[in-house]
């Protein structure tokens, strides 16, 4: 009969509990990305800039947990930005 480490059982655990929610939470940023994404490829102005305010957001919220590395989320956000701003530009000049 083996006995079994609860400790390392514990942390098994722990692991998977994680593991589901930064799944979560990383299917939430590209969901919320590919939001964006429609509403530039639509050209609708105001739904881009609510969905670009709501993918800062998520995208900053997720960085201070620890679920994506802060490098990341910032340039995700850079190329959010980049996109939104490229595809209204002309319409505000």
């Amino acid at each position: 009969m083996v006995k079994k480490n609860l400790s390392a059982l514990k942390r098994v655990r722990q692991a998977d509990k994680r593991a589901l929610r930064n799944r979560a939470w990383k299917s939430r940023i590209k969901t919320i990305v590919k939001k964006v994404d429609t509403a530039v490829g639509t050209k609708d102005a105001e739904t881009a800039q609510d969905a670009l305010k709501e993918a800062i957001r998520v995208i900053s919220k997720a960085s201070s947990k620890g679920i994506i590395h802060r490098n990341t989320a910032s340039r995700k956000i850079s190329r959010l930005m980049k996109k939104v701003t490229a595809a209204f530009r002309s319409e505000a000049a």
